[in-house]
């Protein structure tokens, strides 16, 4: 990892830009498949399964059967590891129901506001090194507790054309109501479009790599929704000298082990801690199955030594990570003054992958700075909120010179109308009788 002493704010921005990627090749070959899957559907699906997963499909919908024999070969702890992490999660969705507002705004009349689910949502599953049953967990349950009708999940197989038999577990305990055996960007263009088997969806959930990612940016503009466009996972972790550098360096590791493109950021007070998490990180790195991948990832990773606190927080703000891991004495003074970040994680014992397993925080979150002005998903990205008003007669007259006032200044003379003519009407009435 590169260490730098007490950079000059102009140095900051350089210090916390992202990997700028050319996708131009990745757009041509994402853009093509979705034009296959519109037109081919299912035949398009099992075709390019066997040309780029090297599977045959015989069905693209996973079976009863598979269902069960896929569950009796998830391992009793891992069970119990979800059902423990579904309670967590639960409660914590649970918690953000909007019951809906009702107010008179003025005499007569009546605003409203309530919660609608989404219809049918898509969820996808990212599978290849590291199938990720814990995003079923994250984006099923609030799906399910918003009241979404319909929750779908697309994932890709194995080699040996099955699903990771935890994805089908988890999938089952949250209460999927049909799960996919297609990956990649036909995925998102099989929710999007609808194929014979899959049909299509009102919203699109899910992290993935650069071609699903380009493909939820393409959908995005024609007719369906999407979470988010998340770029690679990162971690950012604020310590001071009191710190645990073995904590902080398994803190790094856990974030670097995602892909070879993760982002991994310590901002701390002193050369020495510096050295010593460098140093233990190294040891760490040594033992880990992934270490190849989580080896790349830190090459372009910083840690950043700043005297002042002031000026590790402000950094801090204007990198805007994905998780935020505040490992000081007191954490609540820090994360008072933060205000970007996707998920914060405070003092010694809160590391990252509590978020992402089991606390109960979604760890679907906003990465490439984007907290700045966004968070993760929560209840709210399933439902729609919608308005309603409803004015009597006297509301309306009350309001009247209000609103034809603006209309008018406005030049929208249509709009005034409305108005005149209902009070017109109103007035006309009333001296008929």
């Amino acid at each position: 990892m590169n260490i730098v002493n007490n950079p000059t704010e102009e140095e900051w921005e350089r210090l916390t830009e992202r990997p700028d990627f050319d996708d131009s090749a990745i757009e041509a070959r994402v853009r093509d498949i979705i034009s296959q899957v519109r037109t081919g559907k299912d035949a398009a699906l099992k075709r390019l399964a066997k040309e780029i997963d090297k599977v045959d499909l015989d069905d693209l919908e996973v079976s009863s059967g598979e269902y069960e024999q896929a569950c009796k070969n998830v391992k009793l702890a891992v069970r119990d590891a979800i059902k423990t992490a579904i309670r967590n999660i639960t409660a914590f969705h649970e918690a953000q129901k909007f019951d809906g507002i009702e107010v008179e705004t003025s005499p007569g009349v009546k605003c409203w506001q309530k919660a609608v689910p989404i219809d049918r949502v898509g969820l996808y599953i990212p599978g290849g090194t590291a199938p990720l049953f814990s995003t079923v967990l994250m984006l099923a349950i609030p799906a399910r507790i918003a009241g979404c009708r319909e929750v779908i999940i697309c994932t890709p197989t194995g080699k040996n054309g099955a699903v990771a038999p935890e994805v089908l577990f988890a999938a089952r305990e949250c209460g999927v109501d049909h799960v996919y055996k297609v990956g990649g960007s036909q995925a998102i263009a099989a929710m999007a479009y609808g194929t014979e088997t899959i049909g299509k969806v009102d919203k699109i959930f899910g992290p993935g790599n650069r071609y699903v990612a380009k493909a939820k940016r393409i959908v995005s503009n024609d007719r369906v929704a999407i979470d988010m466009l998340a770029g690679p996972s990162e971690v950012m972790v604020i310590a001071d000298d009191n710190a645990d550098p073995s904590f902080v360096a398994s803190d790094l590791l856990s974030q670097a082990e995602h892909g070879p493109d993760s982002q991994v950021f310590l901002i701390c007070g002193s050369g020495s801690f510096a050295e010593k998490v460098t140093r233990e990180t190294e040891r760490q790195l040594a033992a880990l199955p992934r270490k190849e991948i989580a080896a790349k990832a830190l090459e372009s990773s910083h840690i950043v030594v700043m005297d002042k606190e002031d000026d590790r927080i402000a950094l801090a703000n204007m990198y805007a990570p994905e998780h935020l891991i505040i490992s000081v004495d007191d954490p609540w003074k820090v994360a008072d003054r933060i205000t970007a970040a996707g998920s914060i994680f405070l003092g010694s014992y809160s590391p990252e992958s509590a978020g992402d397993y089991a606390s109960g925080t979604n760890h679907t979150l906003p990465t490439s700075g984007t907290a700045v002005a966004s968070g993760g998903v929560n209840l709210d990205s399933f439902i729609r909120k919608i308005t309603y008003q409803q004015l009597s007669r006297t509301g309306l007259e009350n309001l009247s010179g209000t609103i034809t006032a603006m209309a008018e200044a406005e030049g929208l003379q249509a709009h005034a109308n409305a108005v005149k003519i209902r009070i017109g009407a109103a007035d006309a009435n009333a001296g008929r009788k």
